[in-house]
């Protein structure tokens, strides 16, 4: 919905208003409506408004609560916000606009830092809470919205780019641990790192409490069982439940807004069943939008003979876009300076340019990501299962991009600091409250991994553009349903199972039996031609030569024979060296 920013200073010393500007210029994209900001000594908060609930006035921010002593910047949207501030009315309190926002500021008042646990939606706030002298920030439980922080001996800066710390100083050195994560889990570095050491980020289902003498206390409030319930459940009871908790998750992103909302429709069975959903509760006027690329050799680069299927049996109002290749590389320094952290999915491109023209015509969509983790949708989960060896073996063989070895030969020894995925994966499966090996797959995915891949992605691609993505699959009731049920139920029939079966007379039966698709990106899959005179021009470049990342010796072998470099989930190790590289010259070299 928005882009927040803000500082909490230990030193006394007031916090300056070029910073707070400075932040707020690198989040201007995201909320391209209004913006304002509040300074009071020591504290200052910025915002960037996209205007969605209550476009009045009153739901300007950052929100003063005079009454209450609490200042708030909040991104994101509430979806359970209506039902929240007839509560609090019962409860005594007064509002004074009807958007989401100051609900936050009311149920932090009443509830205290277990605010939180009564919020439904995705969000990242700040509050600043005069009379307790504290800053109270917090991320939603699965991480949708991004909210990246400095920590100095100095301030506590905050914002929801991470280009807002570092155009005022952030520690741009690399991190090491980031840095293998980063090159093993296809660009993936989880909470609280990033690629920086100067920046962190907040981890999902967490909350932070700031004093002014620079004492932080951090809290998760949620975490997730990927267990059966104690009474069991039949097949046909687990997919009937699923069915109801979709179409609520649908219905309330649907309801929490006073602008239309579309669905990004890529042809898959996800997307396709939430234009379906909405069809089935009695929209009638359902907008969609497609995008496609041209062909490489036999990868297909659109899904339209999908798409255009949902198109016609649901009658929506349909926008499609196809980009040439040609259009790719102009417009790929764009999409990675709106990155706020490395990205090599080749669908981030794709998500960019989609963002842009679905903007021209809707603020908000709904998007099917979540979907494929939720309901074991990914071709490398049965292979998984079959594998032998350890847990992080068996998920390591089938997900991670390059084995430790080969790690070791592409970055310079001053990067040599430990097999940090493999560590970070021993973590997460040694956690308790899982049934089977799969279910630590799903949990894992769900909850940790694609907070940092995909979603990430549509988050950065869709607000670089003033669009908020709303992802119903990552419904927290939903999640915590998916990793209830036996991974055999969601593995059958290829995966999704519960999903194709409440799809049967609502799609059509070849969208449904399909081969699973991805966001097809052909030209930074097979790296040929300019795109790859384009990856070696960055990784032989004198920037790149004096960071000291990469061993150019190493380098130079993965340049000549490119598409031997594959990874294990079919994505080119050439971009991902080239994408890093390339994200650091233009968001810190150029700053």
């Amino acid at each position: 919905m928005c882009g927040i920013c803000g500082q909490l200073r230990f030193d006394n010393q007031a916090v300056a208003s070029q910073d707070l500007n400075t932040m707020m210029q690198k989040i201007a994209r995201r909320g391209p409506d209004a913006s304002g900001n509040w300074l009071q000594e020591r504290v200052g908060f910025g915002h960037q408004r996209l205007s969605i609930i209550d476009l009045s006035n009153f739901g300007a921010q950052p929100m003063v609560d005079q009454l209450l002593d609490l200042v708030l910047v909040f991104n994101g949207t509430i979806y359970n916000y209506k039902s929240l501030r007839a509560d609090l009315i019962k409860q005594g309190y007064e509002f004074f606009s009807h958007s989401d926002t100051e609900v936050i500021i009311k149920a932090y008042h009443y509830w205290g830092e277990d605010c939180v646990l009564h919020l439904d939606g995705m969000f990242a706030f700040c509050i600043w809470d005069k009379s307790q002298q504290q800053l109270f920030v917090a991320r939603d439980r699965m991480g949708i919205k991004p909210l990246y922080f400095n920590l100095t001996d100095k301030a506590f800066s905050f914002s929801s780019s991470a280009q807002s710390l570092i155009a005022i100083g952030a520690n741009t050195d690399i991190n090491s641990v980031a840095l293998q994560q980063q090159l093993s889990l296809h660009a993936v570095v989880p909470a609280p790192n990033t690629i920086l050491e100067g920046i962190k980020k907040i981890k999902p289902a967490t909350t932070l409490i700031i004093k002014p003498n620079g004492n932080i206390q951090e809290k998760t409030y949620w975490q997730p069982k990927a267990q059966r319930p104690a009474i069991a459940l039949s097949s046909e009871e687990y997919i009937e439940r699923t069915h109801e908790l979709l179409s609520q998750a649908v219905l309330k992103r649907m309801d929490a807004a006073d602008v239309p909302i579309g669905v990004l429709l890529s042809g898959g069975l996800d997307s396709s069943l939430l234009v379906a959903l909405l069809h089935e509760a009695g929209h009638k006027d359902i907008r969609t939008f497609s995008i496609g690329f041209e062909d490489i050799d036999d990868e297909a680069g659109s899904e339209f003979e999908y798409s255009d299927q949902i198109v016609d049996k649901f009658n929506t109002r349909h926008e499609k876009y196809v980009v040439s290749n040609s259009q790719v590389l102009p417009r790929l320094a764009e999409a990675v300076a709106n990155m706020n952290e490395p990205m090599v999915g080749q669908d981030s491109v794709a998500f960019y340019l989609l963002s842009e023209q679905v903007s021209k015509h809707i603020k908000v969509v709904l998007s099917g990501q979540g979907a494929d983790e939720a309901f074991a949708g990914y071709f490398w989960y049965p292979r998984m299962q079959a594998e032998s060896g350890s847990e992080v073996e068996r998920f390591s063989k089938h997900y991670v991009d390059r084995p430790y070895e080969e790690y070791l030969q592409t970055v310079n020894k001053k990067y040599h600091s430990g097999n940090h995925t493999q560590h970070w994966l021993s973590k997460e499966f040694a956690k308790a409250n899982a049934d089977e090996f799969m279910d630590k797959v799903f949990r894992t995915d769900i909850t940790r991994l694609i907070v940092d891949d995909p979603v990430k992605r549509v988050d950065n691609m869709t607000m670089a553009w003033g669009l908020e993505a709303r992802v119903p699959f990552m419904d927290y009731h939903l999640v915590e349903h998916a990793l209830s049920i036996p991974p055999s139920l969601k593995m059958h029939e290829e995966g999704k199972h519960p999903l194709k079966h409440i799809s049967r007379g609502l799609l059509p039966d070849s969208v449904i039996d399909r081969k699973k698709g991805y966001f097809p990106m052909p030209a930074l899959k097979y790296v040929r031609g300019e795109f790859l005179e384009f990856m070696a021009d960055i990784l032989s470049s004198n920037a790149c030569i004096n960071r000291g990342i990469f061993d150019q010796t190493f380098v130079q072998k993965v340049i000549n024979k490119p598409e031997q470099y594959m990874t294990a989930l079919n994505g080119s190790r050439l971009w991902h060296l080239a994408l890093l590289e390339y994200w650091l010259q233009i968001n810190v070299d150029r700053k």
